[in-house]
């Protein structure tokens, strides 16, 4: 059996980790960072490229290709860092997809696939907003909530942006949930949209680890590379099996979500407490590594590890995911998971 990706899924990744590191270089992620902006002429090229409909059904107007190709290009882009309002656009058409009426999939999808209109998606319950991601940009937004999920142009959303630690992306708090309900299957679009978001932070552990590998093969210390201490490789010996644990647990989800979904929601769950976790701890690792510079402003690395640390709470906690897990194996009720 065959574990690796098929011929079109390298050319998938091939092609936008080209794209990415030539457009995305890190002096136009602190540009874009600094000025809270994304570049409208990029977005464009992204668009042209067919990346926001790549997981859109071709009768919907996308490409028709699965959650793998997806988790493959979400990955890229984790790596890259790059300000785009790509992860919003692809979260909301996920769930519009999978739980929207004829009739909202026909408004909405077409307009995503095809980069015209982009998207943002988060969650409301107990009169309290998560950030919504990619909200003062989008054009649509799906809200999360108790009972399912909501479906409204962004023109219709009463909301203030919000300037969260990770500057490379737009977010918003919302002063209520607005708008139709969803009539469809809600539970698999929010877990091929924690799918698509663990697929980011395994591409920004991947970067980050990549970052402190190359500085301990750098920097001297008492006339040595300090990878070469045990410290410091077993560190980033750590940082590997993290970030290769966080990828397999991913693309396995990726893969049942078209597959075999009835084995989507904990394989999701897994992926999703997996990733955020990782997310954060390998940057953080990085940064150790780095000796704390990698934390300043000036240096790089920062903007990793605040994208890990926000995106990784997007749907929830680590704990929240790790007691979908428990409950969806039976090993406690869903009434003892808190919300």
């Amino acid at each position: 059996m065959n574990f690796d990706l098929d011929d079109e899924q390298q050319e998938i990744k091939r092609t936008a980790h080209e794209f990415l590191a030539s457009r995305f270089t890190p002096s136009k992620v602190r540009e874009l960072a600094e000025s809270r902006s994304y570049d409208d002429g990029l977005w464009r090229e992204i668009s042209e490229l067919g990346w926001p409909g790549i997981a859109i059904a071709e009768e919907d107007g996308g490409q028709g290709l699965g959650m793998v190709e997806l988790a493959v290009l979400l990955e890229e882009t984790g790596i890259a860092c790059s300000p785009t309002p790509l992860l919003g656009s692809v979260g909301a058409a996920l769930v519009i997809s999978a739980a929207g009426s004829d009739e909202q999939r026909a408004e909405w999808l077409p307009k995503l696939a095809s980069g015209e209109a982009t998207g943002s998606f988060g969650g409301f319950a107990d009169g309290r907003s998560t950030l919504f991601c990619d909200l003062p940009t989008a054009d649509v937004v799906v809200t999360l909530d108790g009972e399912g999920a909501l479906i409204a142009p962004a023109t219709e959303m009463d909301f203030e942006p919000f300037e969260a630690i990770d500057a490379t992306r737009s977010y918003g708090l919302v002063s209520d949930a607005a708008g139709e309900r969803l009539p469809a299957d809600v539970d698999t679009g929010r877990d091929r949209l924690a799918v698509a978001i663990a697929a980011e932070l395994t591409g920004v552990a991947q970067r980050t680890m990549e970052m402190a590998t190359d500085y301990a093969r750098e920097r001297q210390q008492f006339g040595r590379p300090i990878g070469a201490y045990q410290a410091v490789s077993h560190r980033i010996a750590a940082m590997l099996l993290e970030t290769e644990e966080s990828r397999s647990l991913t693309y396995y989800a990726a893969w049942t979500a078209d597959a075999e979904p009835k084995s989507l929601p904990m394989a999701a769950a897994m992926a999703a407490a997996r990733a955020a976790d990782t997310g954060w701890e390998v940057p953080a690792s990085a940064l150790q590594v780095f000796g704390g510079i990698g934390f300043t402003w000036e240096h790089d690395l920062q903007f990793w590890l605040k994208r890990g640390r926000v995106a990784g709470r997007m749907l929830g906690t680590p704990r929240n995911h790790r007691e979908r897990v428990a409950e969806l194996s039976g090993l406690r009720s869903s009434a003892a998971v808190p919300a």
